[in-house]
């Protein structure tokens, strides 16, 4: 199987520099998802693969759901475990794939913020999904959020769209439709000037395909929604929360 657990370990350790401990803290806009998990979660396990410094697990702890992570990035798991100790939150260091997390009993595993989109090959999609499927029990649930592909917002021959746009930063988005991977530029300004630029891939995924991936792994969709107040998921939806 083909593996980008090295290109984005090196990515996600970079970009941990500019996490705090203290941004794993509950919000309104995070709100709507908090409730979504804990409810699914019930009582009992909760596993976020991608679980970074903890933007999602550490408020969904501190509501009383038992929540361990996977991520492929070290330095982020020590942002993690710096707001929450390894005691309250375990988390395991390995790609989502194919890592074993601690226990095989989860009644909830999720993935949210595009970061499956963060495995570049169809085959480690697959295998996330399979993994998945091994870490949870009986009856338990995958969620899965991840943006619809813009494709119809390109206009005819071209491959780039912007996307972000403030005083600070600049985000265009080039598709390459062969490969199905997605690169997005980051121009960083002050006064502006543009001061850095970077970029991180992505293998862009459609529903439909997610769906396929989770037969292969003995899974079935049960509901796909637009947004976690659960919307109605239509054609016109920029994003999908597959259960």
């Amino acid at each position: 199987m083909l593996d980008s657990s090295a290109e984005q370990r090196q990515f996600w350790n970079a970009v941990a520099a500019g996490y705090r401990p203290d941004d794993a803290v509950e919000t309104e806009a995070i709100g709507p998802t908090l409730d979504f998990l804990a409810g699914l979660a019930g009582d009992g396990t909760a596993l976020e693969f991608a679980v970074g410094g903890g933007r999602i697990a550490v408020p969904l702890h501190r509501r009383g759901v038992r929540v361990a992570g996977l991520d492929v990035s070290p330095a982020m798991i020590d942002v993690l475990h710096a707001a929450v100790s390894a005691d309250e939150l375990p988390a395991t260091v390995g790609s989502m794939a194919t890592a074993d997390a601690p226990g095989r009993d989860y009644q909830l595993i999720y993935i949210v913020y595009n970061a499956i989109s963060c495995l570049l090959h169809q085959d480690e999609q697959i295998a996330c999904f399979k993994n998945a499927a091994r870490h949870l029990r009986s009856g338990g649930r995958f969620v899965v959020e991840e943006g619809v592909p813009q494709l119809q917002r390109l206009p005819p021959g071209e491959t780039i769209r912007p996307g972000n746009i403030r005083d600070d930063l600049l985000v265009f988005d080039r598709y390459d439709f062969v490969s199905q991977l997605l690169t997005c530029y980051h121009f960083h300004l002050d006064q502006g000037e543009v001061v850095n630029v970077s970029h991180s891939r992505h293998r862009y995924v459609w529903p439909s395909e997610m769906d396929v991936m989770a037969k292969v792994a003995g899974l079935r969709l049960e509901a796909r929604y637009a947004d976690w107040r659960r919307s109605v998921f239509t054609n016109d939806s920029r994003s999908s929360i597959s259960v």
